[in-house]
């Protein structure tokens, strides 16, 4: 016999991977050069050199022991302290080493948060669009996932019907912002209001509302800054990958942080290290960890980002393609033409044009495109999508 829900889980694969795959596919057969593949997020600018002179000075050290052994369960206090400063030089946060826990990256991060949030009876809201493994994540966890519908055009936050759908039972709400997969930027207006709101429900049910803060995007900003939650609202826990800002996503090194501030502080740190303790996502790899203690400074450099998003979004936007502005990471999030998002991808993908449909995103009638790719591919598939918008 097997566990039901992790067959499911397994057997119905992702559909952005699913694409991937398919594009992998496709270039064996017409050439790479002919696949417009926009299916993953996977960060196309390198690494800082720093980064890779690091890896080389680590592994200079004779001591194998001082390299590859075990870290503290909670993560190497050097790495931590390291993360706190460079938080504090930012953002004058008040963060401590002790206030951080290092993680195996962003997904292990979230499933501990979500473990240890998830009491009988927990309801979690995610906003749409949102990221689609938080519904696994939070399920898998035994609590009640739940979606705010979208704020179209803008992809704000729509406080009203949030606020309606806080109920005892909500333990936290995830913000995901710049966001995966409209690109927005959430406002520190809108999160000044998210927080107020989340306030004044705290105080009525007679139990803290965390935000869950999912940031592995947060220096990928154009034009504007993302906010550091936590100095908005205290109860926020955030959970921070190197993925994107380092170009390391295959590494898995990232963090949380629950600030002192935040209602029951100790007890929720205590139940995040014991989720990951029960999880096994513990003493993250301990190279990784001697390198972003000397490089969590570094940031990444976004200009062929910026070419790429600018190409696409005033391109796109000049043929008809409706979208709200992208700000931040390396996605657009566009309004399918005909209103069929399914069927519109079906169409490009019979031109070698690989684009997510936002129905798993929680957000229908409109697909998901990545511009980490190469600025030539951009410009060839361009034409392909006018081919498509003029039907």
């Amino acid at each position: 016999m097997i566990n039901e829900t992790s067959y499911a889980l397994g057997a119905n694969r992702s559909c952005i991977r699913d694409l991937f795959e398919y594009g992998c596919q496709r270039a064996a057969v017409v050439g790479r050069e002919n696949v417009y593949d926009y299916s993953l997020g996977n960060p196309s600018i390198p690494s800082p050199p720093e980064v890779n002179e690091t890896i080389r000075q680590v592994l200079s050290d004779t001591d194998s022991l001082a390299v590859h052994g075990y870290t503290s369960a909670v993560g190497d206090l050097a790495t931590r302290q390291a993360i706190a400063d460079d938080l504090n030089a930012r953002y004058d946060a008040g963060v401590r080493a002790s206030d951080l826990f290092i993680g195996c990256g962003a997904a292990p991060e979230l499933v501990a948060v979500f473990r240890a949030l998830a009491v009988p009876g927990a309801e979690i809201l995610a906003i749409a669009p949102y990221f689609p493994e938080y519904k696994p994540f939070v399920e898998g966890t035994g609590a009640t996932f739940r979606v705010v519908p979208p704020d179209v055009p803008g992809f704000q936050i729509d406080l009203e019907r949030l606020e309606a759908m806080l109920t005892p039972n909500t333990q936290a709400v995830i913000v995901n912002s710049p966001n995966n997969p409209s690109g927005v930027v959430y406002t520190e207006e809108t999160l000044q209001k998210l927080g107020a709101v989340l306030t004044r429900k705290g105080e009525e049910f007679g139990h803290p509302i965390y935000i869950v803060a999912d940031e592995p995007y947060r220096e990928l900003t154009y034009g504007c800054t993302a906010p550091f939650i936590p100095n908005i609202y205290p109860n926020t826990i955030v959970c921070y990958s190197y993925s994107k800002s380092l170009s390391l996503p295959g590494e898995r090194i990232g963090y949380v942080y629950v600030p002192r501030q935040a209602a029951d502080a100790g007890a929720v740190y205590a139940a995040v290290a014991g989720a990951a303790r029960a999880c096994g996502h513990v003493c993250a790899p301990s190279l990784w960890q001697k390198v972003i203690a000397r490089c969590t400074h570094l940031r990444p450099d976004l200009e062929s980002y910026d070419r790429n998003r600018r190409a696409l979004y005033e391109g796109l936007t000049a043929m008809g393609y409706e979208m709200a502005k992208p700000d931040g990471a390396f996605y657009l999030f566009i309004k399918a033409p005909g209103g069929d998002a399914v069927r519109f991808s079906e169409k490009a993908k019979e031109k070698d044009l690989l684009l997510v449909p936002g129905d798993g995103f929680g957000c229908p009638g409109y697909f998901r495109i990545c511009y980490c790719v190469s600025y030539e591919m951009i410009q060839k598939s361009l034409p392909v999508f006018e081919e498509l918008i003029r039907g």
